[in-house]
C-alpha cells in the first residue's frame, strides 16, 4: 500500500452542507475500494490564486489515505464526472513527505491545546 494525497476544490456555490456531502461522497468511495483514511481537512473557502470557471472562490479539501495504486485512478475518475469539482490534484508521497505530514499533523493537533493552556487567567 502506498500513501496519498489529495487536494481538492469544489465550487463555492455550494452550502456547507452540500460541501461536506461532496466530501462524504469521495472518502466513502475510497473506503469502500479498501483504502484507509490517515487525515481528512476541511481547509474552507478560500480565494483562488487565478479565477476558475469565473469564480474567485472555492472549498478547499485535503485527505490523506492509504491505498493500492488502482484506486486513485477511480478517485480520478469521480472527480472528471462530479459538476461540483472545479480542480484536484493526487500525489503518492514519498518517505520525506510521509515524514512531513505527520509533522504537520502533530503541530495542527497540538497547536490548540497549547493556546488553550497560554490563555492569560483573570483574577
Amino acid at each position: 500500500m502506498n500513501n496519498y494525497e489529495t487536494v481538492f476544490i469544489l465550487t463555492p456555490v455550494l452550502s456547507d452542507a452540500q460541501a461536506k456531502e461532496a466530501v462524504e461522497k469521495f472518502t466513502k468511495l475510497l473506503t469502500d475500494n479498501g483504502a484507509a483514511i490517515v487525515n481528512e481537512e476541511n481547509w474552507g473557502l478560500r480565494k483562488l490564486a487565478y479565477p476558475i470557471e469565473k469564480k474567485s472562490t472555492g472549498y478547499y479539501t485535503l485527505v490523506e489515505f492509504d491505498a493500492d495504486p488502482t484506486i486513485v485512478k477511480k478517485l480520478e475518475t469521480a472527480y472528471r464526472r462530479d459538476e461540483r469539482v472545479m480542480r484536484f490534484l493526487t500525489f503518492r508521497l514519498d518517505k520525506y513527505a510521509k515524514e512531513y505530514a505527520d509533522k504537520r499533523r502533530a503541530r495542527r493537533s497540538a497547536a490548540p491545546e497549547a493556546s488553550v493552556e497560554q490563555a492569560p487567567v483573570a483574577e
